[in-house]
């Protein structure tokens, strides 16, 4: 059970708000949100919902939160309600420099006091891991709703600040859903993602662009894997990257090695087990749709479909409308360390454990280049494309980013495009902005700026093909015709040096 003790009897409110941690990477704007939420003067107690799936830094934050205001902070676990009940009282007691409370009755009487608390100030009441204490007591979520709308209580200026907190998973979703009872009642929701690409290049203290996007590609944006799991070990250059991945990610002796299986294990608990790590590898393989998946795995449609549910629910899959076909839904692996897994490590587990990880390696770097970092190469340009591109360029300033895909009767293969931007129109896609290839480790050439342009002429004319943008993402160059190409205002030209640095 983690602890936040003290006291600060200032609220927390204007030019003297306590400023992040150091400790805190980035998160300022969380910061920003939790602390005006903590500190706001305004009579009434108020309900937060924070949520975040492991190893993201919502811990940290809310401890970090309490600690800096003076508020209290407790952290649920695995119990029964007769002993979650007496942990709360012993860290209230801490937190009141008091004796321990005789034992609780219920959640109700812990509320009762919990809330008090925040009588004479603004004071955040954060409880963590709110989930597990649900599983033991199904009926706290109604305790809490009833002492929220209880107005009479004295005195009637409590400005308790009540942060419930759990990971993004279906009992969070049940509880906080717009129809659920305690939503009415939620003034701050806050989701805690895990870091953006060039968040994460700043977290590794990573300049080089290549180097930042091959470690994104294996440990993605999740801040504890920086410290805690691989030792503080960062490559020293892009020389020294596949020895990197031999030493932490590869390396049976690192935590990081296991990781993945465990973070599955959390989010989905042992019935779904089988079938999650089945489906994520049709995934890590390329089959993105609900058919393709089931086929890969000979499964029936309708549990391939109950396991990407399951996925996606717990936050493990991006599921969005393909670009040109929206009546197809696409999914992909969201952390890129499960894609790692499953495309690398998972298949060749036996061999990690019984020979050298050079060894393994360099026999999987081919599926490396090609099952994980291009694919993880053009959601990077979506994402860029969604996040940091020039809205001048693409024609508005909020769009949608996805792969896109055609078929094609004159070929074998169809016709894909995996940068398809879209006005973004409330939460519907709308107007085609630009199509855009990928590629990883392909240098491109007129031939690429070719077949985008024969997806453009396979589209609908209703999608206003005039004024769409052709864009060409590549990592290995291109060629100089395409170059020229660009300085006619045919093709919009973007490598890794603007993916990480320009807009």
């Amino acid at each position: 059970m983690n602890a936040v003790h003290g006291q600060q009897q200032t609220a927390v409110t204007g030019p003297g708000r306590p400023p992040r941690p150091d400790r805190l990477f980035d998160r300022e704007d969380e910061w920003e949100a939790l602390m005006s939420f903590a500190g706001d003067p305004h009579p009434g107690t108020d309900l937060g919902v924070v949520t975040g799936r492991p190893r993201q830094g919502k811990t940290l934050l809310l401890e970090s939160v309490a600690r800096a205001t003076g508020g209290f902070y407790f952290c649920g676990q695995q119990a029964t309600e007769a002993e979650a009940l007496r942990r709360v009282g012993e860290e209230y007691a801490r937190h009141r420099e008091a004796g321990r409370p005789g034992p609780w009755r219920g959640w109700k009487e812990c509320l009762d006091a919990l809330l008090a608390l925040g009588d004479d100030r603004p004071l955040p009441v954060v409880i963590d891991s709110f989930p597990e204490l649900v599983a033991a007591s199904p009926a706290l979520p109604s305790v809490i709703q009833s002492a929220l709308r209880h107005s009479d209580r004295p005195p009637p200026g409590n400005r308790a600040r009540l942060l419930l907190a759990g990971e993004t998973a279906p009992v969070m979703t049940r509880l906080f859903a717009s129809s659920a009872p305690l939503r009415a009642l939620t003034r701050l929701i806050l989701d805690i993602r895990p870091l953006d690409f060039r968040e994460a290049a700043r977290l590794w203290g990573i300049d080089d662009p290549r180097l930042a996007f091959l470690v994104h590609t294996v440990v993605g944006g999740t801040p504890a894997y920086r410290h805690d799991y691989v030792n503080d070990d960062v490559p020293a250059g892009l020389d020294d990257f596949d020895a990197w991945v031999c030493r932490t990610v590869l390396n049976p002796r690192m935590p990081l090695f296991h990781e993945a299986r465990h973070l599955l294990d959390e989010e989905t608990g042992p019935r779904g087990r089988v079938i999650c790590h089945s489906v994520l590898t049709a995934l890590a393989m390329g089959c993105t749709t609900h058919g393709g998946a089931a086929s890969y795995l000979g499964q029936q449609l309708a549990d391939t479909s109950r396991a990407l549910a399951l996925l996606r629910d717990h936050g493990l899959l991006h599921s969005q409308p393909d670009g040109l076909q929206p009546g197809i839904t696409r999914h992909h692996i969201a952390d890129p360390l499960l894609a790692f897994e499953h495309a690398v490590a998972r298949p060749r587990r036996a061999a990690l454990e019984q020979s050298d990880a050079e060894t393994v390696w360099q026999e999987a770097r081919t599926d490396f280049d090609r099952l994980v970092a291009g694919r993880r190469f053009a959601q990077v340009c979506r994402d860029w494309a969604a996040s940091y591109a020039d809205w001048t360029a693409l024609g508005a300033d909020r769009v949608t980013a996805a792969h896109g895909s055609l078929s094609d009767p004159s070929a074998t293969a169809g016709l894909d495009a995996e940068v398809v931007v879209r006005r973004k129109e409330g939460l519907l896609s709308g107007p085609l902005l630009s199509l855009g290839i990928a590629r990883w480790n392909t240098s491109m050439d007129m031939h690429h700026l070719q077949r985008l342009r024969r997806v453009l002429e396979r589209l609908d004319p209703r999608d206003g093909i005039g004024r769409v943008r052709l864009a060409l993402y590549g990592a290995a160059g291109f060629s100089p015709e395409l170059y020229a190409a660009h300085a006619r205002g045919e093709v919009m030209l973007v490598d890794l040096e603007h993916l990480y640095r320009g807009v």
